[in-house]
């Protein structure tokens, strides 16, 4: 590991399965391409628009950054070879020298430069990358293959923060590069192990081997990913032998699916924790009213009460068990399980339909209300069956709750505009103190903090010691502040935690092994070629 000892690191059912008897080998002539079928498509190329796992997945095979991860999340030289601490306030980064574009532009230390600057200041992000570049005050080019990045203040994320930034060329991409003239694919060039080759939105993304990578050349000469959204529709095509490799498998479907001796399970615990995300800072909320749908004098989402009581209304042992077929775990706090620096020690949190009741009357609501809550389609498996059930829960206690559903990029653009009174969503990371930062920190573009925190959530409880913790060099002391500020979110239930995932990819058994990643990514880098 670069980084200096002791510093803080991260890092459908039957009518699919007759179509099983089509399952047949590929010919001979396509033994290097890899297709596969996704769930969601990236919303643009541009590798600093929206920061998703959609995007990022796809993007990482064009692009590089300067540190980053494994499949089992461990961080790892990318285009830069070592970085170290100088001081609390200085980074210095070694690149990796001889790395080109794809189409031969060297890969220069002022293209870091140029890359920071422009990855916060994306016109129209519904997801920005602010916070990992917010807290850098310069970047002095020392010599060729040599940057110090001084910080505004200690930053102990550095290192992690330099893994979801992709790096972009000046002299390609230089002055000010448009969204849409990377997803057109004329600036979709990077250093990365594939380049592109055409892109349809939302249906079909094709990549090529770039066979001269500095991180070795890759297997497959050809990738095609396919945009699937139906979950039974991924599986058909699997069946069919239509694609090699699907995501987001149908959890009632992995074990007929692993049985299948023609066929490859292959799943991971994710760092992917699903929440919903109320609107406690307006006194007036849409999408709420009484229980004959006349406005209410004031929004009941203020009341951590109210907030509280839905959380109890949520039987997440029964949705783990039930609706995903014990391929969930029930949530106990925002942070999932592998996370760092997540409260130790906590009990899922609790189904109690009756005290969910009693906290509606005594915060004013004994009848209840009326609500809508919104949430994606297709975005993640299982994701529309989820909201259901949360909206059966709520109606059981006197919520009268009703779903829309909306695919991914209506859903985010109309959350970030709090048309919303209630949405549900997930994040993955592998510290919880990113979750504190992205998620729940008051929205702060200056100070990079809050980028998805599309409810405008601001509690000075866990304000102060999150913006403590990302400051301080000290491990113990960060670890000690990330969890003071966790446990004050989850007491004022600002959001309400639910479920964390667990990933399950499907794979021709002749075909491909594909290497699991608790990121939940699906990249042609960690498909790996049987024969």
């Amino acid at each position: 590991m670069p980084a200096l000892p002791g510093r803080i690191r991260g890092v459908a059912a039957a009518a699919v399965f007759a179509l099983a008897p089509a399952l047949a080998a590929a010919p001979a002539a396509a033994q290097r391409t890899l297709t596969i079928a996704t769930i969601t498509p990236p919303s643009a190329l541009d590798p600093h628009y929206h920061n998703t796992t959609n995007n990022n997945q796809a993007l990482r095979q064009i692009f590089d950054s300067l540190v980053r991860f494994d499949n089992e999340g461990k961080l790892q030289p990318g285009l830069a070879e070592s970085w170290r601490p100088i001081d609390d306030l200085t980074w210095e980064i070694k690149l990796r020298p001889g790395v080109r574009f794809h189409d031969g532009t060297p890969f220069e230390a002022e293209d870091v430069v140029f890359t920071i600057r422009r990855a916060p200041n994306v016109p129209n992000s519904p997801a920005a990358f602010t916070p990992y570049v917010r807290n850098i005050a310069s970047i002095e080019v020392v010599d060729p293959t040599t940057l110090r990045i001084r910080t505004r203040a200690p930053n102990p994320m550095m290192e992690w923060d330099l893994v979801f930034v992709l790096m972009l060329s000046r002299k390609i991409h230089g002055p000010e590069p448009t969204t849409a003239d990377f997803t057109s694919g004329r600036l979709a060039i990077g250093t990365g192990p594939y380049r592109n080759v055409s892109y349809v939105p939302n249906e079909r993304h094709e990549l090529a081997r770039n066979p001269d990578y500095w991180g070795g050349v890759e297997p497959w000469e050809r990738v095609v990913t396919r945009y699937v959204s139906n979950a039974g529709a991924r599986v058909a095509t699997l069946l069919a032998g239509e694609v090699d490799l699907i995501d987001g498998v149908p959890y009632q479907d992995v074990p007929r699916l692993s049985s299948d001796p023609r066929l490859a399970v292959f799943g991971a615990d994710s760092i992917t924790s699903v929440y919903l995300f109320p609107d406690s800072a307006r006194e007036q909320a849409p999408h709420v009213s009484d229980r004959s749908g006349q406005p209410l004098a004031r929004n009941p989402l203020r009341d951590r009460r109210v907030r509280h009581a839905l959380s109890l209304a949520i039987n997440r042992g029964a949705i783990a068990e039930r609706l995903y077929h014990g391929q969930g775990r029930a949530a106990d706090q925002l942070a999932s399980p592998p996370a760092q620096h997540r409260i130790p020690g906590l009990e899922p949190l609790p189904y109690d339909p009756a005290r969910a009741r009693a906290l509606l009357a005594e915060a004013g609501f004994p009848d209840g209300f009326r609500m809508t809550i919104h949430g994606p389609s297709g975005f993640f498996s299982g994701d529309e069956n989820l909201l259901q059930a949360i909206a059966q829960g709520f109606t059981r206690i006197g919520v009268e709750t009703s779903v829309e559903v909306l695919p991914p990029a209506p859903l985010y653009t109309r959350a970030t505009n709090r048309e919303f009174a209630l949405f549900m969503t997930y994040l993955s990371s592998d510290t919880a103190i990113n979750y504190l930062r992205q998620v729940v920190m008051t929205r702060d573009p200056a100070r990079g903090t809050g980028p998805f925190n599309r409810q405008r959530y601001s509690n000075p409880a866990v304000d102060e010691p999150a913006a403590e913790a990302l400051r301080t060099m000290d491990p113990a002391r960060h670890a000690e502040l990330t969890i003071q500020a966790s446990r004050a979110l989850l007491e004022d239930m600002g959001v309400i935690p639910v479920i964390y995932l667990r990933y399950n990819w499907a794979a021709r058994r002749d075909r491909v092994r594909y290497l699991p990643s608790h990121r939940g990514y699906t990249t042609a880098m960690w498909a790996k070629p049987v024969q």
